[in-house]
């Protein structure tokens, strides 16, 4: 009513020098005063104030019902000299701010739903699904073990000599390009992207759902594709210029945990993860790199094409006997 009348928002003399927050706290005081708005009305109008008091009474008992509001109204409006349609002219209005409210609290009810889902999106793209939905469920994810995953890495060959060339912005349309057709590629295989830093790309396949030694062939068969996206790929300030990926990838066992609190992050752990790293570091341009663990398992699938590179010297690791990945043959040709 104090709204209808005044044509202002609840509490709209005390927002001049009180926060939301600071009425909030005042309303929930249980004082013998209890903090109401400040309506001023003429003197004609001193009934209607009193009603209004009425209903915003402390003791819900001491409210009026609906009914007797339309009946207090009346008098007043009689005494006033008033027809009727004073008092169905305020109803109206106040049935229309009723309604008026209610559209409001949908419209914001649906935003608040978009806004969610949107969060629960970004969320699902920055941590594994099941680790996204404990963690929304206030629950501890417990760091975990895993016998064995394979691990991706990749870098641009010549990164360094393309951003030289170009501006900031071009550098960041650049790699939102890249990854952008990279990530529509991670999405066709079992594999988790876990991050990408400046032009390198990490992803793993194995975790945090096991998949017995499907890891390998996952991460082998995104790798094969990716090469065959950066053949094909063109840098939009640079269309003479080619994209050259190298790619490392190792299997091995990795611990694997959610660290930080304000910003989440699923994180590997393990000489696993340093020996993946090594295999790109050491390989070739528009080559994929393979550990010999990681062969050993491709061998099983019985599809796939490797030839040995010979022995290098990896750092941290001395020699270690590694393979290029050729292609994946069809199966019909492993029939043949």
């Amino acid at each position: 009513m104090a709204e209808v009348i005044t044509r202002d928002c609840p509490y709209g003399n005390e927002f001049l020098y009180l926060s939301l927050e600071e009425i909030l706290e005042k309303v929930r005081q249980m004082t013998n005063t209890p903090f109401r708005p400040v309506v001023d009305v003429p003197v004609k109008m001193v009934d209607m104030k009193t009603l209004m008091e009425k209903c915003w009474s402390e003791n819900p008992k001491e409210r009026p019902n609906a009914q007797t509001v339309k009946s207090y109204i009346r008098r007043i409006a009689s005494s006033l000299g008033e027809t009727g349609n004073f008092l169905d002219n305020l109803m109206r209005r106040m049935e229309l701010y009723a309604n008026n409210l209610e559209k409001m609290v949908e419209d914001k009810t649906v935003e608040l739903r978009e806004e969610k889902k949107k969060s629960e999106e970004l969320l699902y793209q920055i941590l594994p699904r099941s680790v996204a939905d404990r963690l929304r469920a206030h629950m501890r994810v417990e760091p975990e073990s895993y016998e064995s995953v394979t691990i991706y890495f990749s870098d641009i060959v010549g990164f360094t000599s393309i951003s030289a060339k170009s501006s900031p912005i071009q550098v960041v349309d650049l790699l939102n390009d890249l990854y952008s057709c990279f990530d529509a590629i991670v999405e066709e295989f079992d594999v988790y992207k876990v991050e990408t830093i400046g032009d390198a790309y990490m992803v793993v396949s194995g975790l945090p759902q096991r998949n017995g030694n499907l890891h390998a062939a996952h991460i082998a068969r995104m790798s094969l594709k990716l090469l065959d996206a950066i053949r094909q790929f063109k840098i939009r300030h640079m269309p003479s210029e080619r994209m050259r990926l190298r790619v490392g990838l190792h299997s091995g066992p990795v611990c694997a945990g959610v660290v930080g609190l304000k910003m989440p992050r699923y994180c590997l752990f393990g000489d696993t993860v340093n020996t993946a790293s090594r295999m790109e570091s050491h390989g070739e341009a528009m080559m994929i790199h393979l550990s010999p663990s990681v062969k050993t398992l491709l061998d099983l699938f019985g599809t796939f094409e490797m030839t040995p590179r010979g022995e290098i010297n990896i750092k941290g690791k001395g020699l270690m006997r590694t393979y290029w990945l050729t292609k994946e043959r069809q199966l019909c040709e492993v029939v043949n």
